[in-house]
């Protein structure tokens, strides 16, 4: 979609006592912690879907994140999953532009995270390649021309893969810090994982099986071990350290 560059970009959001504000956007992206605003407009519940509105606990943040789609709780679990992610939020600001024509032109982006050095994300999470329809096209490049000019990213987020999307599904059960366990459960847990085993045996060897499974999948979670999430999650699946590479995942030789 062509925007009218002598009009620029303005950004509409809530302000920390609910009022509505409208800013210059390159000044908003400099000064507004939208990782912490409320959504600027609620997301639509449509008759007939079997998965609509709620709200995603965040480990990264501690704090509820609004998830409008099934789609969107799946890409929020990715990016609650990466450690250069700082904070996140659903639908925090509305882009308004004008076209080469006059015409004005908004978008509320479904997805803000906030980078550890200081970027941003905004992202929508369509179902299939084609959702929203031309509307929504045309707006994704408005609103990637936005961000590029001030140094942050748009995307159209794709869906995952299904066995990505149910393994992260399984271990998010286990993203609450009271899955730690013990004191001192997690840090045998990590040294029965030194070298790579199958997942059992880990457990196994770091006690009884059903206290250690939930440290392990928390420690999954968070990076401190690592498997292959493109397979099916099992008890003989090889887990090993945070910097280990699973040879079936790079297709080297086991």
């Amino acid at each position: 979609m062509a925007v009218a560059r002598e009009s620029g970009f303005e950004a509409v959001f809530l302000d920390p006592v609910g009022q509505s504000v409208q800013q210059r956007w390159a000044d908003a992206a400099m000064t507004v912690a939208f990782e912490e605003l409320p959504p600027v407009s609620a997301f639509p519940v449509i008759p007939g879907r079997r998965w609509g509105p709620d709200l995603w606990w965040s480990a990264t943040t501690g704090r509820h994140v609004a998830a409008g789609s099934y789609a969107m709780r799946i890409q929020l679990m990715l990016l609650d999953r990466d450690p250069d992610v700082t904070g996140l939020a659903g639908r925090p600001v509305r882009l308004l532009w004008r076209t080469p024509r006059g015409q004005v032109r908004s978008w509320v982006p479904q997805l803000f995270a906030r980078y550890t050095d200081g970027t941003a994300l905004l992202a929508d999470c369509p179902s299939h390649p084609d959702a929203g329809g031309e509307r929504a096209l045309n707006a994704a490049e408005a609103v990637a021309q936005a961000c590029s000019d001030i140094g942050w990213t748009y995307r159209r987020l794709s869906p995952l893969d299904d066995v990505l999307a149910a393994n992260l599904k399984w271990l998010a059960g286990y993203r609450h810090p009271r899955n730690v366990g013990r004191s001192g459960l997690t840090a045998t847990v990590l040294e029965e994982f030194a070298r790579p085993r199958p997942l059992i045996e880990g457990a196994e060897a770091a006690g009884d099986p059903i206290e250690a499974l939930p440290a392990i999948f928390h420690a999954l979670w968070h990076g401190q071990l690592t498997t292959n999430l493109d397979t099916p999650l099992h008890e003989r699946l090889l887990v090993g350290p945070r910097d280990w590479i699973d040879p079936s995942k790079t297709g080297a030789a086991g």
